[in-house]
C-alpha cells in the first residue's frame, strides 16, 4: 500500500502521512485509530518498537539505508521494495551496505593524528570560552520538559530525563569493559553497571549517554568527529546535573561576596570534584568575565586534559598536543602530591615568564590511579577566590626554561653517567589506537552483549 492509497482511506495527504512515518510529528489518538483500522491491525500494533516481523524490520531498515547520504552517493536507482523481492536479497544488500559504512570509517591509525585532533578541538574551546550555548539550551529544553524545578538533580527527576527520551534504563553486571554504557537504539534501553569509576558516576554516564541522543549524534566519521561528540555529551551531562540557570547565579553570588570555590560547588550540586571545576570553566568567561586554566595530571605530572585561556603556557608537542606532556614539577598540579595533607585543597602562586598565576589544586582519588585537578586564574583574579591568602609561592620558567627539566646541576655533577633507569613503558605512547568509529570498543562483546539482553 503506497502512502497514496492509505491517505485516502484516513482522509490525509501523502506528506502528512510522510512525516508520521519518519517521525518527525507525533500522530493524534483519532488518526492512529484510522490508521489502525485502515491497515486492519490493533492499535497497540501501532505503538509496538519492535517490528511486527523480519520482513517489516529489513523493509525499514532497507529504507532507511536508502536516505544515508552514504548510500545515495553511490548514485544508485531507488530500490522500491516488493513482495516479490526475498527477504535474502535484501540482507545481502544491507550486508553491503554495512561493509561499505564500516570501509568509509576512517580509522585512527597513530597516536600523532588523536593529537592533532585533540589541539584542534582544544583550539575551538579557545575561541568561544569553552562555552556551548546551544548546548546549554537543549540541556535547559530538556530539563523544562520534566518539571526540574532547580538545586541538585533528584533520581525521579533522572529518571523523567531518560523516559523524556523515549528510553528504558537497565542495570548489568556483565557490560563489556571497553565500554561505560550501551544504548540499544532497536529495543529503546540503555544499559549501565553500578559501579562508579572517578567522576564516571552511574548518573553522569547515563546523563552523557542521553546526550548523544539529545544532541542527534550518529557514527563518528573519523576520530577528530568522535572526540567532539564526547565533548558535547560531557558537557550536556554537566550542564543538566549543573543547570546554567542554576551554577551562575550561585556563582555570581560567591563572586561578589569573594568566596568563589570550586569544593562548594561540588557540594552543592553533588557532582566529584574533577566535574565542578570543569563546569566552572564553562560558565566563568562568559557570565563571571574570568579567564582561567584547568588541568588534570597523575602524580608523574603527565597532562591527561588541559584548557587554558588566560595565557598560562603549556608544555606542547610539535603538533600543538597537551596531552601525554609533563608538566613542570613546581606547578600546583604536581607540588600537591606533596603537601602535608593530599587530600585537602592545596593552594599557591606561581611566578612564570608569562606572569604571576593563583591555582587551587585537589586530588581525586580514582581506581587506578589518583589525579590532581587544578582550576588557576591570573594573579589578579585571585581576590574573587577563597584561599588567595595562602603564602605557598614558587617559581617556574616552564615550559621553555630549565627550573626541571634538567637536573641541578649538583645533582647533575654527582650522577650524569652513572645511573640506568629502567623505564616503564607508556602503553598510551607506544600503542596504535584502536581501529573503527568508537576506538578502543570491541564491536563483537557489545553485539553479542545486546544479543543476550533482547532476549529478556
Amino acid at each position: 500500500m503506497t502512502l497514496s492509497d492509505l491517505g485516502a482511506k484516513v482522509g490525509r495527504a501523502p506528506s502528512q502521512l510522510s512525516l508520521l512515518e519518519n517521525g518527525r510529528r507525533e500522530p493524534k489518538l483519532s488518526l492512529l485509530q484510522s490508521l489502525a483500522a485502515a491497515l486492519e491491525v490493533p492499535v497497540e500494533e501501532l505503538l509496538r518498537r519492535q517490528p511486527p516481523s523480519r520482513r517489516a524490520q529489513l523493509e525499514i531498515a532497507l529504507e532507511e539505508a536508502q536516505r544515508d547520504p552514504l548510500y545515495r552517493s553511490l548514485g544508485l536507482p531507488y530500490l522500491k521494495v516488493g513482495k516479490r523481492l526475498p527477504n535474502d536479497v535484501i540482507e545481502h544488500i544491507l550486508a553491503l551496505y554495512s561493509e561499505l559504512k564500516r570501509s568509509r570509517t576512517k580509522p585512527t591509525a597513530s597516536p600523532e593524528e588523536a593529537r592533532k585532533a585533540n589541539a584542534e578541538l582544544r583550539r575551538q574551546m579557545h575561541e568561544r570560552g569553552n562555552y556551548f550555548g546551544e548546548i546549554e539550551q537543549v540541556a535547559a529544553r530538556a530539563l523544562a520538559a520534566v518539571g526540574y524545578r532547580g538545586g541538585a538533580l533528584s533520581q525521579g527527576t533522572l529518571m523523567a530525563l531518560v523516559q523524556h527520551f523515549g528510553f528504558d534504563l537497565r542495570y548489568v553486571q556483565d557490560l563489556p569493559h571497553s565500554v561505560r554504557s550501551i544504548t540499544d537504539l532497536r529495543n529503546r534501553r540503555i544499559y549501565l553497571e553500578r559501579e562508579q569509576l572517578g567522576m564516571h558516576t552511574p548518573r553522569t554516564i547515563l546523563l552523557q549517554t542521553l546526550g548523544h541522543i539529545a544532541l542527534g549524534h550518529e557514527v563518528p566519521r573519523d576520530f577528530a568527529d568522535f572526540l567532539r561528540q564526547r565533548v558535547e555529551a560531557n558537557y550536556f551531562g554537566a550542564a543538566v546535573l549543573m543547570p546554567e540557570s542554576a551554577v551562575v547565579p550561585y556563582l555570581q553570588e560567591a563572586k561578589a561576596a569573594r568566596e568563589l570555590s570550586v569544593e562548594d560547588l561540588a557540594d552543592v550540586f553533588s557532582v566529584s570534584y574533577e566535574m565542578a571545576a570543569h563546569r566552572f570553566t564553562n560558565v566563568a568567561t562568559h557570565h563571571l568575565g574570568l579567564q582561567l586554566h584547568f588541568t588534570k595530571n597523575d602524580e608523574s605530572g603527565t597532562i591527561y586534559k588541559a584548557y587554558a585561556n588566560d595565557g598560562l603556557v603549556f608544555p606542547q608537542d610539535s603538533d600543538g598536543a597537551i596531552e601525554g606532556q609533563r608538566m613542570c614539577r613546581q606547578w600546583a598540579g604536581r607540588r600537591v602530591f606533596a603537601a602535608p595533607d593530599r587530600f585537602s585543597v592545596y593552594y599557591q602562586y606561581t611566578d612564570t615568564p608569562n606572569g604571576t598565576y593563583w591555582c587551587l589544586s585537589h586530588i581525586d582519588p580514582s581506581h587506578e590511579r589518583d589525579f590532581a585537578i587544578t582550576l588557576g586564574v591570573r594573579f589578579e583574579d585571585s581576590r574573587w577566590f577563597r584561599g588567595r591568602e595562602t603564602t605557598n609561592r614558587v617559581k617556574s620558567a616552564c615550559p621553555d626554561g630549565d627550573c626541571c627539566q634538567r637536573p641541578p646541576a649538583e645533582l647533575a655533577q654527582r650522577w650524569e653517567g652513572m645511573a640506568w633507569p629502567s623505564a616503564r613503558a607508556h602503553s598510551h605512547v607506544l600503542s596504535v589506537l584502536p581501529p573503527g568509529a568508537f576506538p578502543g570498543v570491541d564491536e563483537t562483546d557489545v553485539y553479542a552483549f545486546l544479543d543476550r539482553h533482547s532476549r529478556e
